[in-house]
């Protein structure tokens, strides 16, 4: 009885398996899901040929409000800038996977980000209209090529959080552009190459919290990094490779990174971790400058804002590889630097100065060319309240002290190591109220039996201790 019963079930089962398996399983299977429609900028109409004008073509894209733009491979050539109201639009992106270019043949930028923002970082001052319509716009694995004296890559204004990454942009005027006000602006892993002005422009800009990093910014006529007057606080630069951003022999003095801020408020800025160089042949080069008049404020002759960390540098082959003027609150430290063909380290005008634990190195494999007759050698004038601890100052030019104090007051010099210097290791001249100890200063250059380890030149009230000269 027991084994009829499970021949019974064991049929009703069967029964129900042939069932399931007739016309009715396909009433109960999935539809096969369709591959989704990627929208391009070719889907309104962009050619992508390198021939066509694709103006309209991309602002149709940008006026349809679907947010993300995507560039598939091609060569897309416009002659207008693309204006992108975020406020308008909404939230928007422009990507490609590193496969399309942009001619821009047009003045202006090719892309423009337009906000409406007008508060700080603070989250209270930043208005529920920016957080639905503006945050975050991005740009992202674009080349953008200029083919126009005035164009530019990317300009931003009054913007929140602007991202910018994997960006190639050359031969244009200017290849980022920050003007009017920003926040909380993201430059990373960019190539901004071969530009006849700045790599990265921050143009009368009040601009706070904006980070540059793991980038390429080379051979921009006009200078790499350039701050030009504004309300700049708060820019990280780092771990870059900033380099040549000079103009020709008959070119106006350029930097790699310069600041220049006469009349402004410029403060809070690390450069760290970057290697920056080239080009000493262009007149008056540097790769940071922080230029005549920063840091002073419209009828006060009072340093008030500054607070800079200059740290981990590696800093080579310009005329001065660091010039500091009118500042305060500057920490340089931890920097590798040679081929400073006027100097290696230039402070003027300034007051708590820490410069620490760098290497000022002569090393003879860079003596092809001209390299040898760099000075390399760091001077500092007219300053008050100055640290300098724990460097090393090998090998100078023939003129010049390895390191020159003139007409400064209450500078500290401990622990410095000056070697091979041709002429003079330590010049200080109408120094006051100063100390200097614990300090190897010695030559063994064949030919400097002549040469001082110190010189003192007039000055008062100076504390000489505990050092080690070679008699």
């Amino acid at each position: 009885m027991r084994g009829t019963l499970i021949c019974l079930s064991t049929l009703l089962v069967l029964g129900y398996l042939l069932y399931s398996s007739d016309d009715s399983q396909s009433q109960i299977s999935p539809a096969p899901v369709q591959p989704a429609v990627v929208t391009t900028v070719k889907s309104f109409g962009a050619t992508g040929d390198g021939k066509t004008d694709d103006s309209a073509a991309f602002q149709r894209a940008v006026d349809s409000k679907i947010g993300q733009i995507t560039f598939p491979k091609g060569v897309y050539r416009i002659t207008k800038t693309i204006n992108i109201d975020l406020d308008q639009l909404g939230p928007t992106s422009l990507s490609s996977d590193g496969t399309a270019t942009i001619i821009m043949a047009g003045a202006g930028p090719a892309f423009r980000f337009i906000g409406t923002h007008e508060g700080t970082a603070s989250p209270d001052t930043v208005k529920e209209n920016v957080w639905l319509n503006q945050r975050s716009p991005l740009v992202d694995g674009l080349e953008i090529v200029g083919d126009h004296p005035e164009s530019c890559g990317v300009e931003a204004t009054g913007t929140m959080q602007i991202t910018l990454t994997r960006l190639t942009i050359r031969r244009t005027l200017h290849a980022i552009h920050f003007v009017k006000r920003n926040r909380n602006v993201i430059v990373s892993n960019c190539h901004l190459y071969e530009n006849r002005g700045a790599g990265v422009y921050y143009d009368h800009v009040s601009i706070h919290q904006s980070n540059i990093v793991g980038c390429h910014i080379s051979y921009n006529a006009g200078g790499g990094v350039v701050v030009d007057k504004g309300d700049i606080r708060n820019i990280h630069i780092g771990t870059c490779d900033i380099e040549g951003n000079m103009g020709g022999k008959d070119s106006p003095p350029a930097a790699n990174v310069l600041i220049d801020s006469e009349g402004a408020m410029v403060g809070e800025i690390a450069i760290v971790g970057c290697t920056i160089q080239h080009d000493h042949y262009a007149p008056g080069s540097a790769n940071i400058r922080i230029n005549e008049n920063a840091w002073i404020r419209p009828h006060s002759d009072e340093h008030r804002d500054g607070n800079i960390t200059i740290a981990d540098n590696v800093l080579s082959d310009v005329q001065t590889n660091i010039e500091i003027t009118s500042a305060r609150g500057v920490t340089v430290t931890g920097n590798t630097m040679w081929k400073g063909y006027t100097h290696n380290i230039r402070v003027h005008d300034c007051n708590n100065i820490l410069i620490s634990n760098n290497v000022l190195d002569r090393n003879p494999r860079y003596h092809y060319k001209d390299g040898a007759t760099a000075q390399v050698g760091m001077l500092l004038t007219n300053c008050d309240g100055i640290t300098l601890s724990g460097n090393h100052i090998n090998g100078t030019g023939d003129v010049t002290a390895a390191l020159e104090i003139r007409d400064s007051r209450r500078m500290n010099i401990t622990g410095c190591t000056i070697l091979d210097y041709s002429t003079t290791g330590l010049l200080l001249k109408n120094v006051t109220d100063s100390r200097v100890s614990d300090c190897l200063i010695r030559t063994d250059l064949p030919g400097s039996e002549d040469a001082q380890a110190v010189q003192i030149i007039g000055g008062k009230d100076n504390q000489i201790v505990n050092n080690l000269y070679k008699k």
